[in-house]
């Protein structure tokens, strides 16, 4: 191992873990906080301005504590990127209201097939047919389990569309901020916390007051209410920072396709915590959806090792070239010259 690279603070099954983890009890606690059952806490869009304030706060304390270096990103970057994420999350709630819950969750798995576009395009990313055949398990393992009633009305499919559009550009962005300012996975979430959290405060009550009919300053703030929303926000820091990390490591369709074993966790959850349905469907989509993972996590690695094989019988094969040319340049004749062998 090269001594001068760094050893990451989290290995990749880590950066993995602490998102399907931190996502699932996040989906758990604003359950709790939003249901009417729980502390009715219905606006989604200025609760996400919370977690980028608690987000931009952990982010400033590290700077200054020294725990993470503050790298260069041009600031118009960082705007027209919150601007996108921005979009992404108020068209993901704007979809919600205005469709059915079906048409949702299919707007959700669309989100898969339009990253793969949008890396192809650019990033001239090519994927192989076992790829693109986990790629569809997984979508209609996790489509056969989720989606019930399909009702589609033109606004919800306009506000789905920009959603989907929006999500996929934001998560293939940030890996590409990554490799381009050579910026961490923390450092680069520090840097666009500060202006999402001040923009969605700012427009996040007027857009909650759209979709529910309610102000949030009418809203009674009780002790459980206010404890939920801080490990709401708490949970959403670690949600927020795995996510930058595992889009950084691997890619945009890798986050979105093992992802979706956030899907399955919060449907068992909500069975075993809020006497959710769990029907013979649901079950026999989950396990699709798990067995596609699987087939993808193979497929994936499948594709780095025949990647590497070509690359090490390219590079041997210039090795060869270039000895050949110095012989001849030497005078030596070719049989007498030793090719350089790969030790097996």
């Amino acid at each position: 191992m090269d001594a001068g690279k760094k050893k990451p603070m989290v290995s990749d099954a880590g950066a993995w873990a602490m998102n399907v983890v931190s996502a699932v009890g996040l989906i758990m606690a604003n359950k709790q906080l939003m249901s009417d059952n729980g502390y009715a806490f219905s606006f989604a869009t200025t609760l996400t301005g919370f977690h980028f304030i608690v987000t931009a706060l952990v982010g400033w304390i590290s700077n200054v504590t020294g725990l993470s270096t503050s790298k260069h990103v041009p600031l118009w970057e960082l705007l027209w990127f919150s601007i996108v994420a921005n979009m992404s999350i108020t068209g993901m709630n704007l979809s919600l209201m205005l469709n059915s819950v079906g048409f949702y969750q299919i707007s959700k798995l669309s989100i898969i097939p339009v990253v793969c576009f949008m890396e192809f395009f650019l990033h001239s990313t090519h994927y192989s047919s076992r790829v693109i055949v986990a790629v569809t398990v997984v979508a209609l393992g996790v489509g056969i389990c989720t989606v019930t009633d399909v009702e589609i009305k033109v606004k919800g499919l306009v506000c789905a569309c920009v959603a989907v559009f929006c999500t996929s550009l934001q998560q293939i962005t940030i890996g590409s901020f990554q490799k381009k300012y050579d910026i961490g996975s923390f450092e680069l979430l520090s840097k666009t916390a500060p202006i999402q959290a001040l923009s969605l405060l700012l427009s996040g009550p007027f857009a909650d007051y759209y979709l529910n009919g309610h102000s949030i300053f009418k809203y009674h703030y009780s002790v459980g209410a206010l404890l939920f929303i801080l490990v709401s926000c708490i949970l959403a820091v670690f949600c927020n920072t795995s996510q930058y990390l595992c889009i950084g490591r691997f890619s945009a369709t890798s986050f979105q396709v093992l992802g979706h074993m956030k899907t399955v966790c919060v449907l068992i959850l909500g069975w075993l915590l809020f006497d959710s349905a769990l029907t013979l469907k649901n079950i026999l989509g989950m396990l699709l959806a798990v067995l596609g993972m699987l087939f993808y996590s193979w497929a994936v690695e499948h594709e780095k090792k025949v990647k590497l094989a070509s690359d090490i019988g390219i590079e041997n094969t210039s090795e060869e070239e270039d000895t050949i040319l110095l012989g001849k340049k030497s005078g030596i004749d070719k049989d007498d010259i030793e090719l350089p062998r790969s030790e097996s």
